[in-house]
Order: structure tokens, then C-alpha cells, then sequence
């Protein structure tokens, strides 16, 4: 019997609960790999081959490659483990947050200090706050060029 799951109607957010971490057990443990200095020289000289070490899905690698971080936590990866990898490419973790919505990081960073984003339009899928789907990705850095 599959669990009732409401929180799934958050815009926006993929909840890290027990189904995601079953998912993303690989993808996570190649993450915490790179708290060693070894691990992020590997890693950093062939991801490919780094990766392939790892029992991760192709679309986890992929993810990784792409440095995609909705894109990882969409396939298990949980976002505390994924900040290894923006720390690994020397990105902080402000830099990759902002990237998760198309931000610059001055711009997530403004928002942030702000107040965030208001839960107007966004406590249910299919509302039209900010971060519903058909409003991203926000900001100068998820605009396409002409």
C-alpha cells in the first residue's frame, strides 16, 4: 500500500523523504566521497571514470556532469550532499542555490535577504506564484540568450 503523500503538491520543492533516499543512496554516497582530498583530485581529473565507479543511474551521472542540482535531487540526491560537489568546483553553497532557481547569486541573495519567496501562489501546485513551474527559472542567469 503506497503512502499518502500531500506534501508532493509543493511547488518547486522535492522532498527528501524516505522513497528519495532509497533513489539517491549512490548518487549521495559519490557526494560524501569527495570530502577526501583524494576523491575531489579523482574525480576532478576524469569525472567519467570517477563516476562510473560509483552504482549510480545514467541519469545520475548525467546530472552530475551537467552540475544540474534540480536535475540530481529529481534523481535521489539530497541537497547537503550535493553541496560537496559545488564544493568541489569551488562554488558556495549561496552560488549554487542560486543557480537551482536561474538566479545570479546577487540576485538569490537579494531575494533571500528580502524575506525569500512569498508563499502567495505557491502552497499548491498549478497556483502562479514564483515558483511554479511556468515561472521558471527566475533571474538574469536563467534567461536564454537571443
Amino acid at each position: 500500500m503506497a503512502l499518502d503523500k500531500p506534501y508532493l503538491d509543493v511547488p518547486g520543492t522535492i522532498i527528501f523523504d524516505a522513497d528519495q533516499s532509497r533513489k539517491g543512496y549512490w548518487i549521495n554516497q559519490f557526494c560524501m566521497s569527495l570530502m577526501k582530498a583524494e576523491n575531489r583530485e579523482r574525480f576532478k581529473a576524469n569525472e567519467r571514470a570517477y563516476l562510473d565507479e560509483w552504482q549510480m543511474t545514467e541519469e545520475q551521472k548525467q546530472a552530475v556532469m551537467a552540475r544540474d542540482l534540480n536535475w540530481c535531487m529529481r534523481t535521489g540526491g539530497n541537497i547537503y550532499f550535493l553541496a560537496k560537489i559545488g564544493a568541489t568546483d569551488g562554488k558556495s553553497f549561496q552560488q549554487m542555490a542560486g543557480s537551482m532557481t536561474g538566479m545570479t547569486e546577487e540576485e538569490y541573495r537579494n531575494m533571500m535577504v528580502s524575506g525569500g519567496r512569498s508563499v502567495v501562489g505557491n502552497r499548491f501546485l498549478g497556483e502562479n506564484g514564483d515558483a511554479q513551474s511556468q515561472n521558471q527559472p527566475q533571474g538574469s542567469a536563467g534567461k536564454k540568450a537571443n
